[in-house]
């Protein structure tokens, strides 16, 4: 009699286990949509007031590429560290505007075209798409990705190279091959990293808010200044 009840009493304890760990994954998964969307306020302040004031006007070459790197490490230093803490959130957002701040510089540019106005649109609904379109792959792929992101990482450390080379060494081609094998390589982190909430390897929504909202950034600044490129129009 005591054998058959063991293996009752197992069998519900997995089951309220695996209850448990579906509803933590769901957990994670809308509060860090309600954070990624939270987060994109301060982006659009910050890239007005950039826009505004011209704040960045000056950030050019290296000074840019130094500023940015330090501003955006030292920000996701301390998002790391106070993640599990009240802090974490107040720290993403302030982070957030910054990345609108040194966004202004090129938002600026494509707007002093004819039409520029409407390729920021083009890249804003661009970059939703391909967001819509990663978590709807995301959801439906059962393949288990976490092999995925070594790649992606050496795949990221060799944009960032081309991208100083560039800065030095101008040239149109460069900055399309750049923008669109950013494009690709984001939109890929991007599924890597909504895969990797909904199969538990991220439980922290801060941090899982934090990988989304770069892989956002970065193929929203590649996709607009891929349209600045091909489609750019002067009176």
């Amino acid at each position: 009699m005591s054998e058959p009840l063991q293996t009752f009493n197992a069998a519900t304890t997995a089951t309220g286990w695996e209850t448990a760990q579906r509803d933590q994954r769901q957990r994670v998964m809308r509060n860090t949509y309600w954070l990624l969307a939270l987060s994109l306020l301060p982006t659009v302040l910050g890239a007005w007031m950039g826009v505004a004031t011209g704040i960045t006007r000056s950030l050019n070459g290296g000074l840019g590429l130094v500023v940015f790197l330090a501003g955006a490490f030292g920000f996701m230093y301390a998002i790391e560290k106070t993640k599990n803490s009240a802090a974490g959130v107040p720290v993403l957002l302030a982070f957030t505007f910054f990345m609108g701040i040194m966004l202004s510089r090129m938002i600026a540019m494509v707007l002093g075209f004819s039409n520029g106005a409407s390729l920021v649109m083009t890249a804003f609904a661009g970059t939703a798409g391909v967001f819509f379109a990663m978590a709807s792959l995301a959801s439906v792929i059962k393949r288990d990705l976490s092999g995925m992101g070594k790649f992606l990482f050496v795949g990221v450390i060799v944009l960032l190279i081309a991208s100083v080379i560039a800065m030095f060494v101008p040239s149109t081609g460069a900055m399309l091959a750049i923008s669109v094998a950013s494009i690709g390589i984001f939109s890929a982190y991007m599924l890597y990293d909504l895969k990797q909430i909904i199969d538990g390897g991220e439980t922290n929504y801060i941090s899982a808010t934090l990988a989304l909202y770069l892989d956002l950034f970065n193929v929203f600044q590649s996709l607009l200044a891929l349209l600045g490129i091909v489609g750019g129009e002067r009176d």
